[in-house]
């Protein structure tokens, strides 16, 4: 198994920061927030032996550089920049909250380039009133503490990269395209989670070929607590597109 070792990639003139480590099947891992920085490193470390774990920020975050506006169409022009730079046909494109939408949506957008992908405590497709109010409540209850990031959120990232979401969601044909989106897809919730998870198990269902997993007992950051069941999940599916 090979040791992590970063890399700058560049996107006009900005540089992103990255990190591989493993070997074997090529899997990116996205970050959540939007705005955070790279946290997913235990997530790579339960596949290390079997595949070859990109992790990366997001412009505007942690060690990648600015950008004058922060756009769902930069984040994928910034995926594929990385799998260029690292010269990768296609690869498993996987995420965690945020970043699970935003793995949802690459396979959307680039199916030719993505083996398959992997929404851990995310994924979802809805903007619902009850949905929002039950996850402020458990947040204000102070029933998920917050991770200890090394650099701190981009709050202006979160703020755009959230009202793009909010707009993206609301194309007509969106549950068509998901419908006709042959991909493997492994959704992993942790059933503690103060997000509910219907709205995700509902895009997992909708999915032909996708499969949602309810971890009893885990939150939202399910590696902290759980990652042996997470790894029971994960590893199967990194092997069977491997």
């Amino acid at each position: 198994m090979t040791m992590p070792h970063d890399r700058f990639v560049n996107l006009d003139g900005a540089r992103l920061w990255t990190c591989a480590a493993g070997q074997g099947a090529p899997l990116i891992l996205c970050n959540g927030g939007p705005g955070c920085c790279d946290y997913l490193e235990p997530v790579a470390q339960l596949v290390g032996d079997q595949a070859h774990t990109i992790r990366w920020e997001a412009r505007g975050c942690g060690r990648s550089d600015p950008a004058a506006a922060y756009t769902l169409a930069g984040c994928l022009a910034e995926l594929e920049a990385i799998r260029v730079a690292y010269g990768l046909e296609r690869w498993i494109v996987a995420g965690h909250s945020a970043g699970a939408d935003l793995a949802l949506l690459y396979a959307l957008h680039y199916p030719e380039r993505t083996m398959g992908f992997v929404c851990v405590a995310g994924g979802r497709i809805h903007n619902d009133r009850e949905w929002h109010k039950a996850y402020q409540q458990g947040r204000d209850a102070g029933l998920e503490p917050p991770l200890d990031y090394a650099f701190p959120p981009n709050l202006e990232v979160n703020r755009q990269l959230n009202a793009e979401w909010k707009r993206y969601i609301q194309r007509p044909t969106l549950l068509r395209e998901l419908a006709e989106l042959r991909r493997p897809a492994l959704f992993l919730y942790g059933e503690r989670d103060i997000r509910p998870h219907w709205p995700v198990a509902q895009v997992a269902n909708l999915l032909p070929d996708a499969r949602f997993v309810l971890i009893e007992g885990a939150d939202h950051h399910l590696w902290l607590t759980h990652s042996n069941e997470m790894a029971r999940h994960l590893r199967p599916f990194v092997a069977d597109l491997s």
